[in-house]
């Protein structure tokens, strides 16, 4: 029996299998959780032109009382052709180029027209600058707007339109395949049978896949039948990255997947860490790809998941797969286990780490709400509250 792995040399087995992905360019459209793989640099300024911040009069500086007249009109994407002089004003819309001559904006509100002069009269004194919003204020051409590993959220999406990139360069998106084995499963919303059980394990996975930047290629069921397993992982790796198995990989006369693992070539890097939940976690490779054994308990899955799934497909785009970490005092005492670290599951409630309900690992609802994985280091006895434990962040 292998010598239980500590969680970060785990971790560390795992990176040092990834390599990056191909890269792809990805339409602005369909960018959103990608991963930028290279510097986006803006390709000119933003905004490109000196514009103004209120619909107004572009002036030039001066004081108040000033009667000038209009003669002329800027508007978005119609500049105005006439310049401002001293004695004249040009009705200007927000966002519109500002004309030759004006230095400043004064909005409508502090103004009076007088139609039939053409003729505005100015209340209040015109600053320098006032209501302008100079060329290149938010990007200078040339400059890095978007640094390569950048997940692309909403506002990355905005930001690159405006660096004026029509495709992003990202590594392609890790194919994951997901296999919950187990006689006891069935559909979710089938009827249950004696000691029956629905599949939570498959679709949970799946999810947190997607949710870490994956295409999952398929979420499929494994009765606990050698032969059915070894077909089973054989066709997923046909067209997977990443293979995800929950169940099946510990020392059971119907635990068939450490030996169907092996005859598809599948080259263990680890088995069993010391970790609670989460012990029997296996993680292979065949050539460059991925295989996850998770345990069955739902929490188990779930948390050596996130703890060493999520960072490798992070990897695999060419994102940083270091989980956020913070230091917060705990709540309330929490026992210790002999041998094992232990991550609980805590909401942050008044700056303190408040375990999240009953930690056993078949209550996935301990996950519902929480914030982070606490770790309470292995030992005897018990952390008592206000103890500073490190706190893997879930988000």
């Amino acid at each position: 029996m292998p010598a239980l792995l500590d969680v970060q040399t785990a971790r560390d087995r795992v990176l040092a299998a990834v390599r990056r992905l191909p890269l792809e360019a990805v339409p602005l459209a369909g960018a959103l959780g990608r991963v930028l793989s290279a510097d986006l640099h803006a390709g000119g300024d933003v905004p490109p032109f000196t514009n103004s911040a209120m619909d107004g009069f572009a002036v030039r500086s001066g004081p108040a009382d000033r009667v000038l007249r209009i003669v002329g009109e800027s508007r978005a994407g119609a500049p105005a052709d006439t310049a401002v002089t001293d004695d004249s004003a040009i009705r200007i819309s927000t966002g519109a180029m500002l004309p030759d001559g004006a230095d400043a904006v004064i909005m409508v509100e502090r103004t009076e027209e007088d139609p039939s002069t053409h003729t505005v009269r100015l209340h209040a004194v015109v600053t320098p600058g006032q209501n302008v919003r100079g060329a290149g204020e938010d990007m200078r051409a040339g400059s890095v707007v978007l640094p390569a590993g950048t997940v692309i959220r909403a506002a990355a999406v905005g930001v690159a339109a405006g660096a004026h990139a029509g495709s992003l360069s990202c590594a392609r998106r890790p194919r994951v395949a997901v296999l919950a084995t187990g006689d006891e499963l069935v559909p979710p919303g089938a009827p249950l049978l004696p000691g029956q059980i629905h599949n939570s394990n498959s679709l949970t996975l799946a999810a947190l896949a997607t949710e870490a930047g994956a295409d999952v290629v398929l979420v499929d069921h494994v009765p606990d039948r050698a032969e059915a397993t070894r077909d089973a992982i054989a066709a997923a790796l046909d067209d997977a990255d990443v293979l995800v198995l929950s169940g099946g990989v510990s020392v059971g006369p119907h635990d068939h997947v450490k030996a169907a693992l092996e005859a598809s070539g599948v080259v263990e890097h680890f088995w069993r860490v010391a970790l609670r939940p989460g012990k029997p976690t296996w993680f292979g490779t065949r050539g460059e790809q991925l295989v996850f054994g998770l345990p069955g308990n739902p929490v188990s899955s779930m948390v050596t998941f996130l703890l060493f799934a999520r960072p490798a497909l992070r990897a695999l785009q060419g994102a940083d797969p270091a989980a956020r970490r913070v230091r917060m005092p705990l709540a309330q005492p929490v026992p210790q286990t002999a041998g094992r670290d232990e991550l609980v599951r805590v909401t942050f409630v008044d700056d303190a780490a408040t375990l999240t309900g009953p930690q056993g690992s078949h209550v996935l609802t301990s996950m519902l709400g929480a914030d982070g994985l606490a770790r309470i280091p292995a030992g005897e006895g018990e952390l008592a509250a206000g103890v500073l434990v490190d706190v893997e962040l879930l988000q």
